[in-house]
C-alpha cells in the first residue's frame, strides 16, 4: 500500500500544486461582513472554490454558512478530524519574486500568500484523502477534512463549528512544523492607550504609526515630524539604523520631514526572527530634540516599558518561563500616535506558569505609573496533549518511517487551529529549519515537502481509521 501511494502522488504531484495555486490565488484576507458571508467575500470564495474541488474528486462535503467546511471520506463515525484554514494574513508590502496572489514556483518554491499557511497544507491533507480514494481503501471509521475561514483573526468560525458538532477523540492540524507539536504556550493580548490635549509647540510629532495585525512582528512604520530640519533628522537616523539594524528613509515634504522604517516581519510568537520598525521608530523619535509635551512623555514611556530588541518582556516586567512550555515572548504588532493621543497593540505568548497576576496586574501597574491605560485584555490557557497518546505515537512512526528522520514533541508560541480541542496536536507542513516567511513578504512553501506530507498524511488516516 505505500508504495503505491508513493506512485500516485508521482504521477499526480503536478495535479495538486495546480490545485493549491488555484486557491493562493484568492485573497481570502478577512473582509467586512455582509449577509451569508460572515468574514466577507474573499474567504467564503476560498471556501467554495476548495468544496468545489473536492466534490469533483467525489467526496461529500457540507458548507456551514461559510464559517467553515467540511470534507467526509464516509459515512461512518469520524474518528479522525483534519483542520486547515483557508484564510490568510494582510499581504503587506516588500514582496519581490511575485505578487501576493500570484502564484509562482522558483527554485522548487511555491510563492504565494498561504502557500504555507496554510492553504498548501489544506490541499495536501484533500489530496491524502483523495489517494486512498482511488486506490479503494475501505476505512473502518471516517476522516473529516475541515476547512475554515477565521484563523487569523480569532478561529470564531470554529466555536461556530462546534456549537453544532461535537469533537472527534482524534485531532491535528497541519498548521505548524514538524515533528509533532503537543504543546502550545498560551496568549495575552491587550491594547495600552494615552490620551491628552494637542500642543502646537514645535519641533512636534504630527503622526506615527506602524503595524496592520497585532499577531505580525510590524516591518513598516512611518513618521511626520514638524518644525525641525531635514539634516538633523536625517543624522538621528542614520544613528538609529545602526543601532537597530532597520533601514531609516528621511525626505523633506511641505508639511514636514517624514520617516519611513523598514524592518523585517515575522509571527508575533518569534519575534526574535523580526525587527520590529515600529519600535526601531519610536526609539529614534524619543531621541530627537522635540518640545517638551504631554504627548512626547507618554511617547518616551513606551520606549521604555517596550524597548526595540526585548521580545521577552524584560523591561515589562512579565519576563518568565517554565521547562514545559519555554519562555514568554512579547510583541507590540499595531502602534498609532497622533496629536492628541496613542494606541499600541499587545501579542505575547504565555509559558504555563503566567496567570493574571503575573501578566496582566504586572503590567496595568507598570503602564499606570507612566501615564498610560492598560485595556481590552484577554488571557488564553496554554495546551497540552501528552506525548503518549495514540496519535501522537501514529505520527511519530509515519514521520520516521517516511522521512527516516528522528521524531519529537515540541512546544511552541504560536496557537494553531487545535488549541481548544483536547487530545489535538499540530502535525506538519513546514520543516523546522525552514524559514517559509509566514506572515511576512515573499511567503513559500517548498513543493517537495507538501507532497511529502500528503504521503504522511495519507498513512496516518489508515493508521487511524484503518
Amino acid at each position: 500500500m505505500q508504495r503505491k501511494i508513493d506512485q500516485w502522488f508521482e504521477a499526480h504531484r503536478d495535479e495538486m500544486v495546480q490545485d493549491i495555486m488555484r486557491l493562493c490565488r484568492i485573497r481570502s484576507v478577512r473582509g467586512e461582513s455582509s449577509e451569508g458571508m460572515p468574514y466577507g467575500e474573499g474567504p467564503a470564495k476560498a471556501l467554495a472554490e476548495s468544496l468545489n474541488m473536492a466534490r469533483n474528486m467525489g467526496f461529500v462535503t457540507r458548507n456551514y454558512d461559510n464559517y467553515v467546511g467540511t470534507i467526509d471520506y464516509n459515512d461512518k463515525e469520524t474518528e479522525l478530524l483534519i483542520l486547515a484554514h483557508l484564510d490568510v494574513v494582510p499581504e503587506g508590502t516588500g514582496w519581490t519574486v511575485t505578487g501576493p496572489y500570484e502564484p509562482r514556483i522558483v527554485d522548487g518554491k511555491l510563492y504565494a500568500r498561504g502557500s504555507a499557511d496554510d492553504k498548501g497544507p489544506a490541499v495536501a491533507a484533500l489530496y491524502a484523502m483523495r489517494v486512498l480514494r482511488e486506490l479503494g481503501v475501505d476505512l473502518g471509521r471516517n476522516v473529516r477534512l475541515l476547512l475554515g475561514t477565521d484563523e487569523e483573526c480569532g478561529s470564531s468560525d470554529l466555536k461556530y463549528y462546534f456549537a453544532r458538532e461535537k469533537a472527534p477523540k482524534h485531532s491535528f492540524s497541519p498548521d505548524a512544523s514538524y515533528p509533532v507539536c503537543n504543546v502550545e504556550k498560551g496568549s495575552f493580548g491587550g491594547a495600552f492607550t494615552a490620551e491628552w490635549a494637542e500642543s502646537a509647540a514645535l519641533p512636534r510629532i504630527v503622526y506615527a504609526r506602524g503595524g496592520h495585525t497585532s499577531n505580525v512582528v510590524p516591518r513598516d512604520a512611518e513618521a511626520l515630524v514638524e518644525g525641525l530640519p531635514a539634516a538633523e533628522v536625517e543624522k538621528a537616523a542614520r544613528e538609529y539604523a545602526e543601532k537597530t539594524k532597520a533601514q531609516f528613509t528621511v525626505a523633506e515634504e511641505e508639511k514636514g520631514v517624514k520617516i519611513a522604517v523598514l524592518g523585517e516581519g515575522a509571527h508575533a510568537s518569534t519575534p526574535e526572527k523580526g525587527n520590529n520598525a515600529a519600535l526601531a521608530l519610536i526609539e529614534m523619535l524619543c531621541a530627537l530634540p522635540l518640545a517638551p509635551c504631554e504627548g512626547l512623555d507618554r511617547l518616551r514611556a513606551v520606549a521604555e516599558i517596550f524597548p526595540h530588541g526585548d521580545g521577552a518582556g524584560q523591561a515589562a516586567g512579565v519576563a518568565q518561563s517554565d521547562e514545559i512550555s519555554g519562555a514568554l515572548t512579547l510583541n507590540i504588532g499595531i502602534f498609532e500616535y497622533t496629536l492628541s493621543g496613542l494606541r499600541g497593540v499587545i501579542d505575547s505568548r504565555v509559558p504555563v506558569c503566567a496567570n493574571e497576576d503575573n501578566m496582566s496586574r504586572v503590567l496595568e501597574k507598570r503602564l499606570s505609573e507612566r501615564g498610560l491605560a492598560l485595556s481590552t485584555t484577554r488571557m488564553r490557557p496554554p495546551h497540552h496533549t501528552p506525548a503518549d497518546s495514540p496519535l501522537i505515537r501514529t505520527l511519530l512512526h509515519v514521520y520516521e518511517e517516511v522521512t527516516g528522520e528522528k521524531g519529537y514533541c515540541y512546544s511552541m508560541g504560536g496557537g494553531t487551529y487545535v488549541h481548544n480541542i483536547e487530545g489535538g496536536v499540530a502535525f506538519g507542513c513546514a520543516k523546522g529549519e525552514v524559514d517559509n516567511h509566514m506572515h511576512g513578504p515573499d511567503e513559500f512553501a517548498v513543493v517537495e515537502d507538501l507532497v511529502e506530507s500528503a504521503r504522511m498524511f495519507a498513512r496516518v488516516i489508515v493508521g487511524m481509521c484503518g
